[in-house]
């Protein structure tokens, strides 16, 4: 009988540790029970010291992962395996994540400091009314020029990149999107197109441009024109401000008939299982002490307004990286094409990188 009530007692023991267990697992994968946070960003884009500086004022552990592209992103994400809690892509994926209801609606009132985000940043049309995002960066795609090469009028619009004086002396970033947008404005044409004439016209016109073409590249743009490898370069504004903190010939321009203009967004996935540690973290990042000693580091623009104040001025009243309003209007986001079109912007780009030799 002892033997019978000893192993009874021991059953009721081992079960009322199984469902502590239980309910502490619970508790550390629901929304607001678990003591990590786990981001995923885009590499080398957030001061570490704000990382630490959130820990210690929340509490939270951050499990902090990186990505390279949005393409990457956004297959893991597709994947689950992780469960990430804050998310940083650019604004065509948040639309595609929208599409795939991969994304959790925000909830404003959790974020307060959103009043510190300047309303022309707000309401855009890939987030019309940021259910789903709040803007983190922006920036532009645009001309880098070195001024022992070549003066600045003289590639101050799209169209003065086919000058033949500028023979071997471009580089154009790799991407189909960036590249075919360059043509389809000096065309009068929308960087969304889906016509397969205006992108074939497009191509055409870029053919026409191999000769400029010194290379095609990617990162390694940076340190080409770095050390003055070629007299332009066709780059993202962060990137054109890295080059020119090592390199003071270089300069850069947003041609005032249009460009891309690109905004990086803080998300919750909806598969996230630490929300209230996101909007925690989300609204942290807002606050405009936050956000400014963010973008001292990461030499982007902050679409915060009030972290602009603390900012030099030579930062904020540079054109080149915060253009005047006759350029702003002009500027364009890329939307999340059809895969299908998608296929034609690439296959079109890669035929016409076959012509530079």
């Amino acid at each position: 009988m002892k033997k019978l009530l000893s192993a009874f007692v021991g059953i009721l023991v081992l079960c009322l540790l199984l469902a502590i267990g239980d309910y502490t697992m619970n508790r550390q994968t629901s929304g607001g029970g678990s003591h990590t946070l786990t981001v995923y960003n885009w590499g080398d884009y957030i001061d570490p010291a704000l990382i630490k500086k959130f820990e210690h004022q929340s509490g939270y552990h951050v499990d902090y992962e990186t990505f390279d592209s949005n393409e990457s992103m956004l297959t893991k994400i597709r994947q689950g395996g992780t469960n990430y809690d804050v998310v940083v892509p650019s604004e065509y994926t948040v639309q595609r994540m929208k599409k795939e209801h991969l994304l959790a609606p925000l909830d404003h009132r959790k974020l307060p400091n959103l009043k510190y985000i300047d309303p022309q940043f707000l309401h855009r049309d890939f987030d019309p009314s940021n259910h789903y995002s709040v803007p983190y960066f922006w920036g532009t795609l645009g001309i880098v020029y070195n001024d022992q090469k070549i003066a600045g009028d003289q590639v101050a619009h799209w169209e003065q990149l086919w000058n033949p004086q500028l023979r071997n002396n471009i580089m154009l970033i790799d991407s189909a999107r960036d590249v075919f947008a360059v043509a389809l404005i000096t065309q009068g044409k929308s960087v969304n197109t889906t016509s397969y004439q205006q992108l074939k016209q497009a191509q055409d016109h870029l053919k026409q441009l191999t000769p400029n073409v010194k290379a095609i590249v990617a990162d390694e743009m940076k340190m080409y024109m770095e050390q003055g490898e070629a007299a332009v370069g066709i780059t993202y504004s962060g990137d054109a401000r890295e080059m020119m903190s090592v390199n003071h010939h270089l300069h850069y321009i947003v041609p005032t008939e249009g460009s891309n203009i690109w905004f990086d967004n803080l998300v919750i996935p909806r598969t996230a299982k630490n929300k209230q540690g996101a909007y925690q973290f989300i609204n942290f990042m807002l606050k405009p002490e936050n956000a400014a000693q963010n973008a001292r580091y990461v030499g982007y623009a902050t679409p915060n307004w009030k972290a602009k104040q603390e900012l030099p001025k030579k930062v904020t009243d540079d054109q080149a990286f915060s253009p005047p309003h006759q350029t702003m209007r002009h500027l364009q986001t890329y939307h999340d094409l059809s895969l299908k079109t998608l296929g034609v912007y690439n296959d079109l780009f890669l035929e016409f990188k076959m012509f530079v030799k």
